[in-house]
């Protein structure tokens, strides 16, 4: 065989694993011998500066999976849309290495194994060389994320051209599919989270964005699904689960529990229906914490269930998480997870009774971590229904105030309030606590749309989203669906 042949002999072999642009370094012949050369490093970046890293192959941009704050988060590619999941900048680790930090969690790129294939993650900052990375120069001005540690460089996964496609280490082999281009946004600094747009609220509340197909709903939940598409939970038989590709049109996907739930029957009396989930999703797997209770009553469970999945009849019980007493002030409903910014689990919840209440969760476990719970809002007519989102400095409490439950007749309305902290003080825009009933409105009853609420956000690629269940005119409960926007000062509204 000729040595031309040769070569073209080891290309095609490496593209029994994905076809491939180039032969890693460049090669040349000196004396009939094949010489490995050593690739130019790339340019000098802007530290200061804010970059979208578009791949060669795919047009698609490197993303955080499902807007996480989260330690050991995938990293994915997705379609470009220059939000600050999609935002990186440079900072200096030494010796032509940097540290490459998301705009939207504070936390840097790692490659926690040499092995091919091992993912792409985040992970806070600790200085271990598996978070250094060098830019190698590729042809047309791409070029290559080169891991310190292992020497792998960051590859989409069998040439994948999908929304979620994964991004893994792999020996660097100068693929179109491991060639990066550094888009540079401008200066700033990588401190926040989602940054939509800053809008005006419209002058009257909207009507739900266009919906169709198994719209009836209570209490929704909703979250991204790492292949693509949405799985929502909500209250019924089991707790019951919904699918969608397009957040337009919904299909029923079963109960959680097809079986039952028997370990939940001393908190409903004997009944089937399981209240007000909660679906997230971390470390590939799903976590759902949903409510056992009866109407009236604070005698009531919260309890957490896990899949890989999402599948109806695939979750794991994992056990009781929080539960309250007749004698207790509080009530055990309601459940909300969020991951902060120091990668801390907390669990709020809470309905009528003395109000919104927070306890701190073991990330390992999903269950409860110490003893200590934290008051965070309060509302004499009725308060329920908690979700916490974090966005730039500021963690939202969306909460639900008056009464549910009434069909056309439910007062129910969309409040919120925002703290540095997890923990509190929340207060609204007029600077009330609302641990004494503060809170800024931002949807309520209008039109053919009454008592709105028992609400959850959706940070998706085109921006935030409240989901929520309104009752119609003939009193069914049905799936609502706005954009979320931020005006000027921060603060959240409807459109």
């Amino acid at each position: 065989m000729s040595l031309a042949g040769e070569v073209a002999g080891v290309r095609t072999r490496w593209r029994g694993r994905r076809s491939l642009s180039a032969l890693g370094a460049v090669l040349t012949l000196t004396a009939g011998v094949v010489v490995g050369l050593p690739a130019a490093w790339a340019a000098t970046v802007d530290t200061g500066a804010t970059y979208v890293f578009v791949n060669r192959h795919s047009g698609k941009a490197m993303d955080v999976h499902d807007w996480s704050t989260a330690d050991n988060a995938p990293v994915n590619q997705w379609t470009r849309n220059d939000l600050a999941v999609q935002q990186w900048q440079f900072v200096d680790a030494g010796g032509g290495f940097y540290k490459v930090r998301s705009r939207h969690s504070g936390k840097v790129l790692d490659l926690p194994g040499a092995a091919d294939g091992t993912r792409v993650v985040q992970n806070s900052d600790s200085g271990a060389t598996t978070q250094h990375f060098r830019l190698q120069d590729s042809a047309g001005g791409f070029v290559r994320f080169v891991n310190r540690s292992s020497g792998r460089v960051i590859d989409v996964w069998n040439r994948s051209t999908a929304d979620g496609g994964m991004l893994v280490g792999y020996q660097n082999l100068d693929g179109t599919n491991q060639q990066w281009q550094l888009v540079r946004l401008g200066a700033g600094n990588p401190t926040g989270t989602p940054s939509p747009p800053t809008g005006t609220p419209p002058a009257s509340y909207p009507q739900p964005s266009p919906v169709s197909g198994d719209i009836g709903v209570h209490d929704p939940t909703v979250v991204t699904r790492p292949e693509g598409g949405y799985l929502v939970a909500h209250t019924g038989t089991n707790v019951t689960l919904k699918t969608s590709t397009d957040r337009v049109t919904f299909r029923n996907a079963g109960a959680v529990f097809p079986g039952g739930a028997p370990w939940t029957t001393t908190y409903t009396g004997g009944a089937r229906n399981l209240w007000a989930p909660d679906l997230s999703y971390h470390n590939g797997r799903y976590y759902l914490y949903y409510s056992a209770s009866t109407f009236g009553s604070n005698r009531s469970a919260i309890f957490l269930a896990t899949s890989t999945t999402g599948a109806s009849g695939s979750w794991t019980n994992e056990g009781l998480v929080v539960e309250s007493r007749t004698s207790d002030t509080f009530n055990a409903i309601d459940p909300n997870l969020i991951v902060d910014d120091q990668g801390r689990w907390w669990l709020s919840f809470g309905s009528f009774w003395s109000g919104i209440k927070l306890v701190q969760l073991d990330p390992a476990t999903g269950r409860r971590l110490g003893s200590t719970m934290h008051s965070l809002a309060n509302h004499g007519p009725g308060i329920e229904a908690p979700v916490m989102t974090r966005r730039g400095a500021w963690y939202y409490l969306y909460v639900s105030f008056d009464r549910c439950c009434q069909g056309a007749n439910s007062t129910y309305r969309v409040m919120v309030g925002r703290s540095a902290n997890p923990t509190g003080p929340f207060v609204d825009r007029t600077g009330r606590d609302m641990l004494s009933g503060g809170g800024t409105q931002i949807l309520t009853s209008h039109g053919s749309v009454h008592g709105p609420g028992h609400q959850a956000v959706l940070a998706d690629r085109d921006g935030d989203h409240l989901f929520y269940h309104y009752y119609a005119n003939n009193g069914a409960s049905l799936l609502g669906i706005n954009r979320i926007g931020y005006d000027a000062a921060g603060w959240p509204y409807v459109h």
